[in-house]
C-alpha cells in the first residue's frame, strides 16, 4: 500500500501547488514604480523631442520602450510648487505650496504615503527642495534646499546630515543603485523617486565633460532677440533676459577679477555670491581642473570685450549658458543609463513603470530668456516619457493634454490603491494602455503666483487647449492675452482684440470660468496669497525686494483697482 499512498500524496501535493500557482496568476502582480525627475530640464534638450542641441540616448531609451508625451505640462512652472502638485495630486491653491517662498503644508496626504500604507517599499534620493523629513518613505537621502553640485550634503533618514565627496548627479545615482542592490526587498513592490538637481542654475557640469562642452557651439533660437512688442507688458517687465539679467560670473563663470578689470558691473546678484561660495566647496584638485577649463574663457573674453556690441554680448552669454546647462545634462543622461542597465541586468524591467520628467520646462534662449514661470510653451510644457513593458506599446506617442497633476492618481491606480476624493488629476492609465476613448480632457488650467519676487514674472492664470491659450495677467497689469498655438507656435502675437477671434475668445472665457470652478480656484483665495507675499516683501524677506520697490508695485496695483 505504501507505493499507492506515496503516489496519492505526490498527486495531492502537485494539485495543491498547481492550485496555488493558478491563484497567484489570477492576481496581477503590482508594478514597481521608478519616478525619475530632473530639475529645469527643458524638453528642447532631450533628443527624443529634438536633437538640435544635444543627444540623450539613455533618456531616449525610456521613450523607445514606452510612450512619449508631446503636450505634457505643469500647473505652476516653478520648482517647489511643481513638486508639491506631483506629491499631492492637487493644484497649488489647494495644497498651499504656491511658490518657493512659503513652506509646504505637511498635513497634505501624498501618494508615497498611500503606497507605503498599501505595502510598497518606498525610497527617495536626490532633490526634494522643501522639507527635511518627507513622509511616506522607508528610506531617503535628500539635498538640503537646492543642494550643491560638488561635494554635497544630504539629509538622511537614518544617518543625520552627511557630506559626500564627488559630483552630485553621480552620487544620487550611486545612492539609488546601492538601495536597489542592498535594501530593496524582493517580496515587496517598490516605489523609488530618483530626483536630480541638474540642470538647475548654477549649471556646474562634471569635470569629465568640461573639455568637450566648453568648446562647443550651439544654434541660436529664432526668438533670441525678441523685443516683446507683440504681447502685454508682462513679457517686457520680466527679469530673466540673458543679456541684462544673467550673471557674468555667477552664471557665465567669468573670473570676478576680469569684471573689475573691464569695469563691468555684474548683474547676477545673489547667484554671483552663491557661485563664489560653491567654488569654495571644491577640493584642490577640483578647483585646479575648473581653472584649467574656465580661466582661458576669461582670458579670451578680456581680448574680445572692448569691440563687442550688445548683440555680440548676448550671443556670447547664450553660448556660455548652453555650454554649462547642456554639460550638466550629459551627466544626467549617463546616469539614467546606469540605472536602466542595472534594471535590465537584474530582471527588474518587465513589471516596472519608469517615468522620466522634469519639474517644469525651461527657456534656452527663446524670447531671449532663461528660467521658467510663464505659461508660454518652453516653460509650461515639460518632458514626459513612460515605459511599462507589460502594458505600454513601445515607441508610441501621445499629444493628450496631461499634467504633473496626474501622476499621483496614475501611480495609485497602477498599484490598485484608491485615490482620495480631493485629488484633482486624472489617471494616465487609459492613455498608457491604449484605451484613449476614456480620456476626455480637452483643456488644462495653469496659475503662477510668485510676484513680486525674483525674475518679476507677473501673476497670471490661463486655460490652455491644443489650439489656444487665454491668459490673464491680473496683478500689476490687468491684461488679457490670446495666443493661437497653431498659427503662432513661437507665441509672439496677442490676438485678444482681433475681431476674427471674437467667438473663440468668448468660448475660452466661458471654459476658463468653468475650469476655475472645477478646480475650486477663486479671486478671494488668490487675494490671501497676494497679501501674504506682499507683507513678507515689505519686510525684506523676499529676495530682491525692499520696501521702496514694493511700494511702487502697490501703487501700480491701486491704479488697476481704481479703474
Amino acid at each position: 500500500m505504501k507505493p499507492i499512498k506515496t503516489a496519492f500524496l505526490t498527486l495531492l501535493g502537485a494539485w495543491i501547488l498547481f492550485s496555488c500557482n493558478q491563484k497567484v496568476k489570477s492576481t496581477p502582480e503590482r508594478p514597481n514604480i521608478i519616478f525619475i525627475m530632473s530639475d529645469d530640464h527643458a524638453y528642447q534638450a532631450i533628443s527624443a523631442y529634438d536633437n538640435t542641441l544635444i543627444e540623450t540616448p539613455n533618456i531616449d531609451r525610456i521613450a523607445k520602450m514606452g510612450m512619449l508625451f508631446t503636450q505634457a505640462s505643469v500647473t505652476n512652472s516653478i520648482c517647489a510648487p511643481s513638486r508639491a502638485t506631483i506629491l499631492t495630486g492637487k493644484h497649488s491653491h489647494l495644497n498651499g505650496k504656491i511658490d518657493n517662498h512659503f513652506p509646504f503644508d505637511t498635513t497634505n496626504v501624498t501618494f508615497p504615503q498611500l503606497l507605503q500604507q498599501a505595502g510598497y517599499q518606498t525610497a527617495m534620493f536626490g532633490k526634494l527642495h522643501f522639507g527635511n523629513n518627507p513622509k511616506g518613505f522607508d528610506q531617503f537621502k535628500i539635498l538640503p534646499g537646492q543642494g550643491s553640485y560638488y561635494n554635497p550634503e544630504f539629509i538622511t533618514k537614518n544617518e543625520g546630515e552627511i557630506k559626500v565627496e564627488g559630483y552630485v548627479t553621480d552620487i544620487i545615482t550611486d545612492m539609488t543603485l546601492d538601495w536597489l542592490e542592498k535594501e530593496r526587498k524582493s517580496d515587496q513592490p517598490f516605489m523609488l523617486m530618483y530626483l536630480h538637481k541638474a540642470p538647475h542654475r548654477l549649471w556646474q557640469m562634471a569635470e569629465r565633460h568640461m573639455s568637450e562642452f566648453t568648446q562647443r557651439n550651439f544654434p541660436e533660437p529664432a526668438t533670441l532677440f525678441d523685443d516683446y512688442s507683440g504681447r502685454t507688458p508682462a513679457a517686457g517687465e520680466a527679469e530673466m533676459n540673458i543679456l541684462t539679467h544673467m550673471g557674468w560670473s555667477g552664471d557665465n563663470k567669468l573670473n570676478p577679477k576680469v569684471l573689475k578689470q573691464l569695469g563691468i558691473a555684474d548683474v547676477g546678484g545673489y547667484d554671483t555670491i552663491r557661485f563664489i561660495n560653491e567654488f569654495k566647496r571644491f577640493t584642490p584638485a577640483q578647483a585646479e581642473n575648473f581653472k584649467k577649463h574656465y580661466d582661458p574663457i576669461s582670458e579670451e573674453f578680456v581680448k574680445a570685450y572692448p569691440t563687442m556690441s550688445k548683440e555680440d554680448q548676448m550671443r556670447w552669454k547664450y553660448q556660455r549658458y548652453m555650454q554649462d546647462y547642456l554639460g550638466t545634462i550629459k551627466a544626467v543622461d549617463e546616469n539614467v543609463g546606469r540605472l536602466l542597465d542595472y534594471l535590465e541586468a537584474n530582471d527588474l524591467m518587465k513589471n516596472t513603470i519608469i517615468v522620466y520628467t522634469s519639474d517644469q520646462g525651461f527657456y534656452l534662449g527663446e524670447h531671449g530668456w532663461y528660467d521658467k514661470r510663464f505659461v508660454y510653451d518652453e516653460s509650461f510644457k515639460t518632458p514626459l516619457m513612460v515605459s511599462w513593458p507589460e502594458k505600454i506599446k513601445a515607441g508610441t506617442r501621445s499629444d493628450a493634454l496631461v499634467q504633473n497633476l496626474d501622476f499621483a492618481q496614475t501611480f495609485l491606480e497602477a498599484a490598485g490603491v484608491p485615490a482620495p476624493a480631493d485629488m484633482q488629476g486624472e489617471s494616465l492609465i487609459p492613455l498608457l494602455t491604449g484605451n484613449t476613448e476614456k480620456w476626455t480632457r480637452d483643456a488644462v488650467y495653469y496659475r503662477y503666483y510668485e510676484y513680486p519676487a525674483e525674475h518679476m514674472v507677473n501673476r497670471h492664470y490661463a486655460i490652455v487647449t491644443k489650439e489656444y491659450k487665454l491668459i490673464h495677467y491680473y496683478f500689476v497689469e490687468d491684461q488679457w492675452e490670446l495666443i493661437d498655438r497653431v498659427k503662432d507656435p513661437q507665441e509672439l502675437k496677442n490676438v485678444y482684440d482681433d475681431p476674427a477671434y471674437a467667438e473663440i475668445r468668448a468660448d475660452l472665457h466661458q471654459r476658463l470660468d468653468e475650469l476655475r470652478i472645477k478646480y475650486k480656484d477663486s479671486s478671494e483665495l488668490s487675494q490671501v496669497y497676494i497679501d501674504r507675499l506682499l507683507e513678507d516683501a515689505v519686510e525684506g524677506k523676499v529676495w530682491g525686494m525692499d520696501e521702496k520697490r514694493v511700494e511702487e508695485i502697490q501703487a501700480r496695483r491701486q491704479k488697476i483697482t481704481a479703474n
